[in-house]
């Protein structure tokens, strides 16, 4: 009765009057099967308990690996992996092991675009969630709104983990702020907009006590990582961004220096 229920009230338009409207009733028809289908799913408390303890499981063993294997990996990465497989679980976890490890055999262009995107997916992801928390779950806000707030909280949350630590480096603030709007912004905003649009497509009605709530806005911080990937490859591969820099390298000097 709660799944039929959620899955009337998502048919509410995204947004009400003029061409926006159009476009949204246009992609929730579009997308009307997939949702009626992923719904029921994201609302099982079966699902949804299992889901949480895959995540339980793959935190552990992402920490116990970098305190046994990889200490040599700065604190800021340790803290970016950590917030990477708190928000996606085992698919987090998978990332981390083929491209953040020490142990990787080589590095590449696609495992410097997953880092690339795993740093802008922590920050992101945590301005996601306070947005779609504090505008959607506790002010209730119209669908409108809650995607103004979650978009501004995503960017401030995402440029914060590039400038900060350039500021650290020494770089004054208006350059690092530069920096960032120039290499983040493409990222960000591609990864914002599928997540923020897949969450409100699957939950827009849905409140905080809602399983619904909190699944969904977990599924789309993945889909948002999903769609962000080629965007940073293509980055990277333009000398846009950098890209992180090889984990390999940091075994090495850390074995070196042992």
């Amino acid at each position: 009765m709660l799944v039929q229920q959620s899955l009337v009230e998502t048919t509410v338009p995204l947004v009400s009057g003029g061409w926006l409207s159009g476009i949204a009733k246009q992609i929730e028809h579009a997308f009307a099967p997939a949702r009626e289908a992923i719904i029921p799913i994201l609302s099982s408390p079966t699902v949804v308990g299992i889901w949480a303890v895959l995540v339980l499981v793959s935190v552990g063993v992402l920490w116990w690996d970098l305190r046994k294997n990889n200490q040599a990996i700065a604190s800021m990465m340790r803290g970016v992996w950590s917030l990477v497989v708190l928000y996606s679980g085992p698919f987090g976890l998978l990332i981390y092991w083929y491209t953040g490890r020490t142990q990787i055999s080589h590095d590449s262009l696609w495992r410097r675009g997953f880092r690339s995107t795993a740093h802008c997916y922590s920050g992101c992801g945590a301005g996601e969630v306070v947005g779609i928390t504090l505008a959607q779950g506790i002010l209730a806000l119209g669908t409108a709104y809650v995607a103004g707030v979650t978009f501004t909280f995503a960017y401030l949350f995402g440029f914060a983990l590039t400038v900060g630590p350039l500021m650290q480096d020494g770089v004054g603030f208006k350059e690092a702020m530069a920096d960032a709007l120039y290499s983040e912004t493409p990222s960000i905003t591609i990864m914002e907009i599928f997540a923020i649009g897949t969450d409100l497509l699957l939950a827009s009605q849905a409140h905080m006590g809602d399983i619904l709530f909190w699944s969904a806005l977990a599924f789309s911080l993945s889909v948002g990582f999903v769609v962000a990937w080629p965007v940073n490859v293509a980055l990277v591969y333009f000398g846009v961004k950098e890209g992180m820099s090889n984990p390999a390298k940091m075994g090495s000097q850390s074995t070196a220096g042992d």
